[in-house]
């Protein structure tokens, strides 16, 4: 594997989110699916990557894995309760740490939520929603706490999915109470920082973002009918704007560049891109898109959106100025995607694994293979970490060589 240079000062002038320590967690460094990892494969061998190793011992999930100080973590239900699964990078099963009952009943039954990583602590909200801290090394709970009951939080139809958003001290989270309806909590200790109100709406399935917004410290997640807006030192609610759709599910975390904000889900709703003004107290539509894709997150890259729709089943290039579809495919089918050395990575509900250069009139696919490892949905989210890809289906966890010799 070769080794991954972090371009630190390049991230520190260029990244909007505000990390005081390294937080291992959802999506990337900055929660946006893009990696920044430089000499990997431009086009795969026939067949696909190597594959290093494979772990097929895993309880039942959708989520994804993360890698932080030598080891690897993913959730996973098994008899109805959740566990981390710590493995070291060969794959061998190092621990297995319980954190409580899962969801596991009618609904797709599995782990949502992937764990953030922190100085040696464990973090996990499960779908029931007991958050919970856990020591890396022993799995012995720290402390927890139950959004429901200590913060009169309200499930959601099919667990609450939310993976946690952690800046230095504090614990971001949407329990979504009346009261308690966004809040940020001590990560060492579980206490409340601050509690907002918000929007009052139950939550919505999204992965909140922070975001420096010239100086101002934002916020930003989708609730049941609006994308809100807080700041993120005080809880106060900045704006909100109503964004809607059949089912109330909303999995995907806002876009973030240069002052606007892309939103989006699926069921026909599409996206919108929101420029917030300069004091962050209110925003005004530039455009609207019809990307509706249902959980597979998009990127940024260059100027143009990547992403695959649900009702408008193809992949899409989007301007990132005027909304404007520049081309569509159906390559592959819809799916998630992540972006890395000039290559997008698309894994579709399919099993399709595809190696994607986005040229200027369609894409080119330099890569392609089928992951027929693991069992139930193709849902969860891919992650690359030193040259490695991670591909989870249920019970797999798979790790390819995609680094260059």
């Amino acid at each position: 594997m070769r080794t991954v240079y972090l371009l630190t000062a390049w991230l520190i002038a260029c990244t909007p989110a505000l990390t005081a320590q390294t937080a291992h967690n959802w999506r990337g460094p900055e929660r946006q699916g893009i990696y920044h990892e430089t000499a990997l494969l431009q086009e795969w061998p026939a067949g696909g990557p190597a594959m290093l190793w494979a772990y097929d011992r895993l309880g039942a999930g959708f989520s994804s894995p993360v890698v932080a100080a030598g080891n690897i973590y993913v959730t996973g239900i098994e008899d109805g309760t959740g566990y981390v699964y710590k493995l070291s990078m060969n794959g061998d099963l190092v621990s297995r740490f319980a954190y409580g009952p899962e969801f596991h009943g009618e609904g797709y039954p599995g782990s949502r939520n992937t764990p953030a990583v922190v100085d040696n602590k464990i973090y996990i909200v499960s779908s029931n929603g007991a958050l919970v801290c856990m020591d890396a090394n022993t799995g012995n709970i720290t402390w927890s706490r139950d959004l429901f009951g200590d913060f009169d939080g309200r499930n959601i139809r099919w667990g609450l999915t939310e993976n946690l958003l952690v800046d230095g001290d504090r614990i971001y989270c949407a329990p979504g109470g009346r009261k308690y309806n966004i809040v940020a909590l001590n990560r060492h200790n579980g206490e409340i920082i601050w509690a907002s109100e918000g929007t009052g709406e139950i939550s919505a399935y999204c992965s909140p973002l922070l975001v420096d917004h010239y100086g101002r410290s934002l916020l930003i997640t989708h609730m049941k009918d609006h994308i809100v807006a807080l700041n993120a030192d005080t809880g106060r609610l900045m704006w909100s704007h109503r964004h809607s759709n059949r089912w109330d599910v909303h999995p995907n975390t806002p876009i973030y560049h240069e002052g606007s904000i892309f939103a989006f889900s699926g069921y026909g709703q599409g996206g919108v891109r929101l420029n917030i003004n300069s004091v962050a107290d209110a925003v005004s539509v530039d455009w609207t898109n019809n990307l509706d894709n249902q959980m597979g997150g998009a990127v940024l890259v260059d100027g143009h959106i990547y992403g695959s729709g649900q009702n408008n089943r193809f992949w899409e290039k989007v301007d990132w100025e005027t909304g404007e579809t520049i081309y569509r495919s159906r390559d592959i089918a819809k799916g998630t995607v992540i972006w890395a050395d000039g290559r997008l990575y698309c894994y579709s509900d399919r099993g399709e694994l595809a190696l994607v250069e986005p040229g200027p009139d369609g894409f080119i696919i330099r890569g392609q293979t089928g992951i027929n490892l693991g069992s139930g949905q193709h849902w969860a989210h891919l992650v690359i970490d030193n040259g490695v890809l991670y591909v989870r289906r249920g019970n797999a966890l798979m790790a390819y060589d995609i680094s260059r010799p």
